[in-house]
């Protein structure tokens, strides 16, 4: 049987799309990441019964704005705005890596692997299957950028364990600690990636019928994004959960993450682990189904411009 037929797009136009929807993403989003940030990492309840509600209210304002919720609104807003420069880094190459490393991944396995794809899942699943286990394999990679990743956290939920430090001096002297969480983070994004591939070809193929993803309109591939994300974020949560608190913790902190599993089992229940998902799906997805969206938009837009161009 013959590879998945398939057309891919040139290296400079998936960098340019993953790029600028990871630019874009930043700058609209970084307020809500930091929002959520802090949710996952706060360990206790929020609004309980019996309490007023107007305690709960300053409890939550108190977990979201931390030092700045007695504050005025703007010192609240810019107080969202921890790490932006680690964000930076992280998020452009984050979304370069996963967004434009995904078809090559995908490339790969079409060329070498897209008969056993085929003759396994059948010509339609195997296509489907194709495009989510490049996703997974690409989300496990994407630990290589865990250092940044790890400064952002800190910055968003425990800007004390920088302790005046500057960047160059946190990097030589916590080498180590800044791959902390890189187990967790790598158990998450195998299944959260795949969700988010496959949950997207899966409403492009059995929603729209669509075989040549790249053909996707604006609308389909904006559902298709939603599809992905709510499915990636849904099935990513637990362990997400667990990462972030590994990642929250001072440097020198060195608690597993089984045992903070642990911990939170048995003081949070089984919720626990899935704590910040109705916010996280509510205001995260939205940042999510943006970026997938303009990527998938706008990488086969920025390959059918340079062609164009090359044909002159």
């Amino acid at each position: 049987m013959a590879p998945i037929a398939s057309k891919g797009e040139s290296g400079t136009a998936r960098v340019l799309g993953s790029a600028t929807a990871g630019i874009s993403e930043l700058f609209l989003f970084h307020p809500v990441d930091t929002i959520t940030k802090r949710l996952m990492n706060n360990q206790t309840k929020i609004f309980t019964s019996g309490q007023p509600l107007s305690q709960g209210i300053s409890t939550f304002n108190k977990v979201i704005f931390r030092d700045a919720a007695e504050k005025g609104y703007f010192r609240r807003f810019t107080s969202l705005f921890p790490g932006l420069g680690y964000a930076a880094g992280y998020k452009i190459l984050q979304r370069v890596y996963k967004f434009g490393g995904q078809p090559v991944v995908k490339d790969y396995l079409n060329k070498h692997y897209g008969s056993d794809f085929t003759r396994v899942f059948g010509k339609r699943n195997g296509n489907a299957i194709m495009f989510a286990t490049a996703g997974s394999l690409i989300g496990i990679g994407e630990v290589v950028l865990l250092p940044l990743d790890v400064l952002k956290i800190k910055r968003q939920t425990n800007p004390e364990a920088f302790k005046g430090r500057g960047v160059f001096k946190i990097i030589s002297e916590e080498r180590l600690n800044l791959y902390k969480g890189t187990g967790w983070t790598m158990a998450r994004n195998a299944p959260g990636s795949f969700a988010l591939f496959g949950g997207s070809a899966i409403v492009k193929d059995y929603v729209f019928g669509l075989r040549d993803y790249n053909k996707a309109t604006y609308f389909q591939n904006f559902c298709a994004s939603i599809g992905g994300a709510v499915a990636s974020l849904t099935v990513s949560a637990p362990l997400d959960v667990i990462k972030t608190r590994i990642q929250a913790k001072n440097f020198e902190v060195k608690t597993s993450g089984f045992t903070i599993f642990k911990d939170l089992i048995k003081t949070e229940g089984w919720g626990g682990l899935f704590k910040g998902l109705t916010p996280k799906i509510l205001v995260v997805g939205p940042k999510l189904i943006f970026s997938f969206t303009i990527a998938q938009i706008l990488i086969p837009e920025f390959d059918r411009m340079l062609s164009k161009k090359a044909a002159l």
